[in-house]
């Protein structure tokens, strides 16, 4: 079964294709903007092509060589404190590019079952009296990368209801693991605890806030969900992944912290504070369950320590 993973290069793209292969039977694609990136370790394996997702007849003319049977759409600007700094690139990436695979789909009568991933971003702000955050849940998103991601989650429902794509959309909450980009919470704490470590700063470690509380699983956790779903959930339908538990940003650096035996101060950092920030979310993953049997097999602690160990390597690599 050939697989299409826009994205590929990325952190999740790059589990995603790891574990297709892992399932014996997918002849695996992926797409990138420049460099197979995270997904180096694959290029005898995966077939990469670099394409602008942006672009409606690279689009077609990617479906038109690949012919995938299954297509995860991972690819997007995920980083939500950009979308604040130059709204449009966000909102142009994230929407754009799945409309194009959904239209190409549509014009070349593609069979092909798609996954839409959104992300947690779409409910915004939430209250204590919303939690546990389930599908039903309105939307209210508070950034515009968080807009960005309403519009696909509702492109994805609409060629359900006039094309008759089956397109699954899936709403990922916060997923940490190896590889993953240091721009997010924490890759960037386990960077500079590595990097004190191997002497290179100071023991001072730079923070943003501490208290916002998130549900946090793990990568590998979250693309064995995007295959459950492609597979078994219902087109036209929206599933939450996540622990269906918070941490607390504290509680994270905490666990990080106790796997060195440095001591460390720690630092507030103004510039890592966002302009809009959910005080607490996690999600009701019953559908999910429901729908496909998914829950979490990686314990948070786990998920951390391999995060630590990750970036103890790259650091090492480094300054070999």
């Amino acid at each position: 079964m050939r697989a299409l993973i826009t994205g590929v290069s990325g952190f999740a793209g790059s589990h995603l294709a790891e574990f297709l292969l892992k399932q014996g039977n997918f002849d695996v694609w992926g797409t990138t903007r420049s460099g197979a990136g995270a997904a180096s370790h694959l290029a005898e394996v995966v077939t990469f092509r670099a394409v602008d997702l942006t672009e409606p007849e690279a689009v077609r003319q990617l479906l038109q060589e690949c012919q995938p049977e299954r297509i995860y759409h991972l690819a997007a600007q995920a980083f939500v404190p950009i979308s604040w700094d130059d709204p449009w690139p966000t909102l142009e990436n994230n929407i754009r590019s799945e409309l194009n695979l959904l239209q190409s789909l549509v014009e070349l009568k593609g069979e092909a079952r798609i996954l839409c991933v959104t992300s947690m971003e779409v409910y915004g702000k939430t209250h204590t009296d919303d939690l546990p955050i389930n599908e039903q849940t309105p939307l209210n998103p508070d950034s515009p990368y968080g807009i960005s991601k309403v519009a696909q989650d509702m492109l994805a429902g609409q060629y359900f209801r006039n094309y008759g794509l089956c397109a699954v959309t899936a709403r990922p909450f916060n997923h940490i693991g190896p590889r993953q980009n240091n721009r997010f919470v924490a890759p960037a704490f386990a960077q500079q605890i590595a990097e004190i470590e191997r002497g290179m700063r100071p023991p001072i470690l730079e923070v943003g806030n501490l208290d916002a509380q998130r549900d946090f699983s793990d990568v590998r956790d979250v693309v064995r969900a995007y295959y459950l779903l492609l597979e078994q959930g219902r087109p036209g339908e929206a599933y939450n992944i996540g622990r269906g538990r918070a941490h607390s940003v504290r509680r994270l650096l905490d666990l990080l912290l106790s796997y060195s035996s440095i001591e460390i101060e720690i630092q507030t950092d103004p510039s890592r504070l966002r302009p809009s920030d959910v005080p607490i979310s996690y999600a009701d993953i019953s559908k999910i369950h429901q729908a496909t049997g998914w829950e979490p097999q990686i314990s948070f602690a786990d998920s951390l320590r391999d995060v630590l160990e990750d970036w103890r390597l790259r650091v090492c690599v480094a300054t070999v």
